[in-house]
């Protein structure tokens, strides 16, 4: 619950994440003017159970740059240790355990990607740190004497994530005990996040959480154990979780995870998932994953109300989170494999770029050897099983509906050069309007 704000001091990051939707809750209803007036340290974690962030990770990333911006301290948290546990919050099954050597791994390739967004250099310089540098170092004994004693078993139970796990209702109603529910391990994960924020407490005088709205529960933990063991108050804010005006996951992509790592989703994928988005989403997203000013932000809005048919802001946006992810060159290379895709004209690509293009078309491969110097356009696709038959492919030509490298194949006499190939291993087969295939040429 975002707290009613004072009014009687000058706007600050507060203001700037209120304004943009970027604020779900907030433990005190003085942070608005304090966030104004003094500089806080700030920090929000991030588990590195896999070597790449997903969209679903952007709202907290772009809170950090905010704050960063705003001239506070920004400490991103990668849970080296916690992410050897698992948050049971949002879940409704245990997480896979990853070992060290690959939460290191994780970890490594984690600050590359945090790094697009925050500046580890300067004066108010970012920090990026472990907690596995301080949890791997207290024994069980140390965590229950220090830690576990300020943790009431009903006060654990009264945590949403932990009770939904465990079969609970309500506040107030009995709780339901399943073997399935909930481990031991997932159980305790709250008072290793709480710990954490102990810790940020008295090594960096942080004073605020920031997290996603499903971790309001292990924010407040943290700050609880503050309290107790500090006589402090801290603070906390959630972000929302995004979903799209379909009701669909956002950040996923016909099933999968659009990802920030470019060996995982290429930039012309990334690109083409922020083209492609709901003309009801898109002003929302302007505002959470752009550091535009929400008066541009309106002006945008308001031309592409004006005419929609040219998806401008989607093209804004699209530019806008792409040079953030993926840098001004990979931008400039989704534009153009989108242009020439548009187009039909492709001859101006590189193989890599078709490669991005057409991940996830059909491919093919030929020998050398066999293509040789040239190979007829129907052999070509009876050979790779573009089609059925030599026959189906000579209708397919005479019909007008074959294309090669985006232009019409005019006979079924034609024949796929060498010299055509891009980067003298590929070509692209268009049947129809959509139906694109890749064939690589290589080998003996």
């Amino acid at each position: 619950m975002t707290e009613q704000q004072p009014t009687d001091h000058p706007p600050g990051v507060y203001e700037t994440l209120d304004e943009r939707g970027m604020i779900a809750q907030c433990s005190d209803p003085e942070m608005p003017a304090r966030l104004a007036a003094e500089k806080v340290t700030v920090y929000v974690g991030f588990d590195p159970t896999a070597d790449s962030l997903h969209l679903g990770h952007m709202v907290p990333i772009m809170a950090l740059a905010h704050f960063q911006r705003a001239g506070h301290r920004s400490i991103a948290l990668v849970g080296g240790a916690t992410g050897m546990i698992g948050d049971p919050s949002g879940r409704s099954d245990e997480r896979n355990l990853l070992g060290l050597e690959a939460i290191r791994h994780n970890v490594e390739c984690l600050k590359t990607q945090l790094g697009r967004f925050l500046d580890y250099e300067g004066e108010n310089a970012a920090l990026m740190l472990n907690n596995y540098d301080w949890i791997s170092k207290m024994s069980f004994i140390d965590w229950l004497r220090d830690v576990g004693k300020n943790f009431s078993i009903g006060y654990m139970l009264g945590k949403e994530s932990v009770r939904r796990r465990i079969g609970a209702g309500r506040e107030g109603d009995a709780v339901a005990v399943s073997d399935e529910g909930i481990s031991f391990t997932e159980f305790s994960y709250m008072t290793m996040q709480a710990y954490d924020y102990l810790h940020l407490f008295d090594a960096h005088g942080c004073t605020l959480q920031a997290g996603g709205s499903d971790q309001w529960g292990n924010i407040t933990a943290g700050m609880d154990l503050i309290r107790k063991t500090r006589g402090e108050h801290v603070g906390g804010v959630t972000l929302p979780l995004v979903t799209t005006a379909s009701g669909e996951k956002f950040g996923k992509s016909a099933g999968n995870a659009v990802w920030l790592d470019p060996a995982r989703t290429s930039p012309y994928q990334f690109y083409q998932y922020w083209i492609n988005a709901d003309d009801r989403d898109v002003e929302g997203y302007l505002k959470f994953f752009t550091f535009l000013s929400v008066d541009e932000i309106d002006s945008i809005c308001a031309d592409h109300a004006a005419a929609p048919e040219k998806r401008a802001a989607q093209h804004r946006l699209a530019e806008e989170v792409t040079r953030g992810v993926h840098g001004e060159a990979e931008l400039a290379k989704a534009i153009k494999a989108s242009a020439a895709l548009f187009s039909g004209d492709i001859a101006g690509l590189s193989a890599d770029d078709l490669e991005q293009v057409f991940a996830e078309a059909p491919s093919y491969e030929v020998a050398r050897g066999e293509f040789g110097e040239q190979m007829a356009v129907v052999d070509l696709m009876a050979h790779t099983g573009i089609c059925k038959s030599r026959g189906e492919a000579r209708r397919l030509v005479k019909g007008g509906g074959v294309y090669l490298n985006g232009e019409r194949v005019a006979d079924a006499g034609d024949a796929a050069r060498a010299e055509k190939l891009i980067d003298g291993t590929t070509l692209v087969i268009r049947v129809g309007k959509k139906k694109y295939h890749l064939v690589r040429v290589g080998g003996g």
